[in-house]
């Protein structure tokens, strides 16, 4: 059976085993290339040191690595995960420092930030390739940093499977997935 991804807010995640948390490898010095305007949760992004930076493209040399900022909704009508989302805006150098989390083969976690991303937390997003997620489908990263359905295990650079069809801690569909490579 499959499960369609399509979500109202932005990314969620639910970090069920990330070995990054534990082993202390956590990045957030730097922040996002000026192209990158939002960051949600669930997308990876790669440090660029040399040019003083995080991106989401391919081409930028390093891993990919887990965005998990830390999430302060000081509106109180705004305290789901789904209202989470780091602007430009919110800054006020207008420049996004995401937290990034270094991932690992085994690591485990339950997400629903699947190929795009969203433009409010009260917005419907319905993926166009990967809207539909089943048991054992694989996920790759794609150039904007989010995980997308492939049509089989790559050989080569970060792969994701779909362990279960699951929800979100508000009750929207997600999936919860293990890096296998």
């Amino acid at each position: 059976m499959a499960i369609t991804m399509k979500r109202i807010g932005y990314g969620q995640v639910e970090p069920n085993h990330l070995s990054g948390i534990v082993t202390g490898q956590i990045y957030a010095q730097l922040p996002a290339a000026t192209a990158i305007t939002q960051f949600e949760n669930g997308q990876f992004a790669k440090y660029n040191y040399a040019a003083g930076q995080v991106d989401t493209a391919a081409a930028t040399d390093g891993e990919y690595m887990l965005v998990y900022n830390e999430e302060k909704n000081y509106d109180e009508r705004y305290q789901s995960h789904k209202d989470f989302v780091y602007k430009t805006a919110d800054f006020t150098d207008g420049k996004i420092y995401p937290r990034l989390i270094r991932t690992y083969v085994g690591d485990v976690m339950t997400t629903n930030t699947i190929e795009v991303a969203n433009t409010s937390n009260t917005a419907e997003v319905t993926p166009t390739t990967s809207a539909s997620l089943a048991v054992n489908n694989y996920l790759t990263i794609s150039a904007t940093g989010f995980l997308t359905k492939a049509n089989s295990k790559p050989e080569t650079g970060i792969c994701w499977k779909v362990v279960k069809e699951y929800t979100m801690p508000d009750g929207q569909p997600g999936v919860k997935i293990q890096r296998v490579q």
